[in-house]
């Protein structure tokens, strides 16, 4: 079905018409904050001091973003956001998928106990163990390294929970006759089951990626030095005295610049965080 023709089927009847119209003035109000900041990066500074009002980026000016490009750090904020960011993706699809296959497929002594364990994960609130896990950093020494970024951020239950509920639905025959051929649980593993679960890893991929990328608190406890800030804490550094900082407009631009990257991987893989919205809310 096309969105044209779901479109249509929506607007026939009036309480559809009504949920329409509601979830389009709800993403206009959402919208609202993010095209102001927009709007704002673009206006010079001087102008801003005077007024933040209005909704049209006049007088124009790319100042803003030259002041945040000409700060010598902020290659290396990007670089260092991208390497965790990539790193975090790539181990949570290991230890996800690798889980998933063994909850959903294998069996092994206090399976159901050990499932409600991870998936009880879910119920902690990740500041509560922000202290342990800064303390237990520090006595090791690995503190604003890419190892203290990067590891405490793949245990992911509903990275988890997502390939578990994912191969369960694999049918059995696929399993069965690859045994049939003496195939081992790796081979299944990996000639069988990745194959089919490129979709739910692709979603869950994504999703990892979006939030190592805006991932602000821990980065904040764990990198105190400069060179190791990601883009998200370097940036914000800039604005922790607005007193030092360019202006309200390079602030913008900041934020501005800080979001370019999720934004483009958004636009591009669309289809599949919509998907893996559906796929979640479904499960």
């Amino acid at each position: 079905m096309t969105d044209t023709t779901l479109m249509r089927r929506l607007t026939r009847r009036p309480a559809d018409k009504l949920i329409l119209i509601a979830t389009i003035a709800f993403a206009i109000l959402w919208m609202i904050p993010m095209l102001w900041v927009l709007v704002m990066s673009f206006k010079p500074n001087e102008v801003l001091m005077r007024s933040t009002a209005g909704f049209l980026p006049y007088p124009f000016t790319l100042e803003n973003f030259i002041n945040v490009i000409r700060i010598a750090t902020v290659p290396r904020w990007l670089m260092n956001s991208a390497i965790v960011a990539t790193t975090m993706t790539v181990l949570v699809l290991v230890i996800s998928s690798m889980a998933g296959y063994a909850f959903a497929r294998l069996r092994f002594p206090f399976k159901p106990a050990i499932f409600v364990m991870v998936i009880a994960g879910l119920m902690v609130p990740e500041q509560v163990i922000f202290i342990p896990l800064h303390t237990m950093f520090a006595d090791w020494n690995m503190h604003n390294s890419y190892t203290a970024l990067v590891i405490p951020r793949i245990a992911t239950p509903i990275g988890v929970f997502l390939m578990t509920q994912f191969f369960r639905a694999v049918p059995s025959e696929l399993e069965e006759a690859a045994r049939l051929d003496h195939a081992s649980h790796f081979t299944i593993f990996t000639k069988i089951m990745l194959p089919l679960s490129l979709p739910a890893l692709t979603t869950l991929g994504l999703f990892t990626f979006l939030h190592a990328w805006n991932d602000y608190l821990w980065p904040l406890v764990s990198a105190t030095n400069k060179d190791m800030y990601t883009v998200t804490v370097g940036l914000a550094s800039i604005q922790g005295n607005f007193a030092q900082s360019e202006g309200i407009g390079t602030l913008m631009a900041s934020a501005v610049f800080a979001s370019a990257p999720i934004v483009l991987l958004f636009i591009i893989f669309q289809r599949y965080i919509v998907a893996g919205v559906a796929m979640s809310a479904g499960k």
